[in-house]
């Protein structure tokens, strides 16, 4: 059994671990993970780990009142395994599992401060009722019958283009997609505070994309259908806003405000969910696809994964590396079906950042030059008040946006900072404790 690392040196300071030494758990949830592990932890900070048999016979053990000594007797009986319970113990202590060691309290994690605190489980228990997703299915399962009856009805890009004004155009597209946006976000906190979980909405950052996220940490302690739901919850909403757009329009004249409304709020719902295909960006369906593969942290391990194979390639040591057992890689330690999974996500990974990177130098960044170059331009003489202050407003919300994106990229990288200084808890095999689906 390998036991949660201990690592680092500014943990919590321990009393001395003896034979005799008893422990106190806080309480913990867990559920089974694939075949041989389980997935342990508490859903009010978000710290959890993937432990096998023995590790989970473990934390019972210790959570029943046996001694260190007695654990590891009981460990080596059961499994065979001579296991170093009190190094495991300093590792549930650093994780902040522990309550006491012997008669010694032991400092209690903070819960994460989470966004909408007074909503409380019992008040959205409905959003995780089969009920509310046959209905979510049905409203979609319709809206899109009707749209393949009538395709005449539906908005094209031109919809947009409401005015010669590119101010116009822009505060429509950030008025209309950021409280829909929140909306996405909205349906993730509502359906994970179901489960239990202290969730938090964000800004974050995914390569030159600014994006909202919304903090599930411990929703991987929940069953598979809460956690799929809560994936998936911010996808339902923008298709069932969608969907009653697209049921209103017959009631509404062709050429009319309403119409119109209806027509921009469809386009406003649907197309950020393309941004939701781009797994390599850990958007919902990237979670949804770390489950169903049942990995731990693949965008993690997808990651280290082409780091190994770079450094191979740059040292020009492939032949020698496959021939030693030392240079395996780092997915050598998977089950061969969390490897598999791990060397195509690579491959995804790999492909989605240069092409999106690519996309950033060749089309994003000469579009918004020349889009700022053009307000500024039309700020000099020779322009109208209307000229100006259009100009002004694309400057504002292109030029905001970045200085957003910047500011949000800046406390993410402080943070990780922080958190490298901090003491090293998760084993390469422990889930991932940032869980930020629901970005768009």
């Amino acid at each position: 059994m390998t036991p949660p690392p201990a690592g680092g040196t500014d943990g919590p300071v321990l009393p001395a671990l003896t034979g005799d030494t008893r422990v106190t758990l806080l309480p913990l949830s867990s559920r089974p993970f694939g075949e041989d592990e389980h997935i342990v932890g508490r859903m009010e900070t978000g710290a959890f780990v993937a432990l096998p048999p023995a590790g989970l016979r473990a934390v019972e053990l210790l959570g029943q009142g046996q001694s260190l000594d007695g654990t590891r007797a009981r460990l080596l009986a059961e499994y065979g395994e001579d296991v170093d319970v009190a190094d495991f113990v300093t590792g549930l202590a650093q994780y902040g599992f522990l309550a006491r060691i012997g008669h010694v309290p032991l400092p209690a994690p903070e819960p994460r401060r989470p966004s909408l605190p007074r909503l409380a489980p019992r008040h959205v228990r409905w959003s995780l009722h089969p009920v509310t997703a046959f209905l979510v299915c049905s409203l979609i399962t319709v809206a899109a019958a009707t749209a393949v009856l009538r395709p005449d009805t539906l908005p094209t890009y031109r919809t947009l283009l409401i005015s010669e004004y590119g101010s116009v155009v822009l505060a429509v597209v950030f008025g209309g997609g950021w409280p829909l946006l929140f909306l996405h976000e909205l349906a993730h906190l509502v359906t994970a505070r179901a489960a239990g979980v202290p969730a938090r909405v964000e800004l974050g950052t995914r390569l030159q994309f600014l994006v909202a996220q919304t903090d599930m940490s411990g929703i991987e302690l929940s069953p598979r259908r809460h956690r799929l739901t809560a994936y998936l919850a911010g996808i339902a909403v923008n298709l069932c806003l969608a969907a009653l757009a697209v049921l209103a329009q017959p009631f509404t004249a062709p050429a009319s405000a309403g119409r119109q409304f209806l027509d921009v709020l469809v386009l406003l719902a649907v197309l950020p969910l393309g941004f939701q295909c781009l797994v390599f960006l850990r958007t919902d369906l990237y979670f949804v696809l770390q489950d169903l593969t049942r990995c731990h942290d693949l965008h993690g391990d997808g990651r280290a994964h082409l780091r190994h194979h770079g450094r191979r390639l740059l040292r020009r040591k492939g032949r020698k590396s496959r021939k030693g057992g030392a240079d395996a890689g780092p997915t050598a330690l998977l089950p061969p079906r969390q490897r598999r999974a791990v060397r195509i996500y690579s491959v995804v990974l790999l492909v989605g950042t240069l092409l999106c990177l690519g996309g950033l130098v060749v089309i994003t960044l000469p579009v918004e030059l020349r889009l700022l170059a053009d307000a500024v331009g039309r700020l000099g003489s020779g322009h109208g008040a209307a000229d100006r202050a259009d100009a002004l407003c694309v400057l504002a919300l292109l030029g905001g946006t970045q200085l957003l994106w910047a500011w949000t990229k800046w406390r993410h990288v402080r943070a990780a900072r922080r958190l490298a200084s901090a003491p090293q808890l998760a084993s390469r095999r422990s889930a991932s404790a940032d869980s930020d689906p629901g970005s768009a």
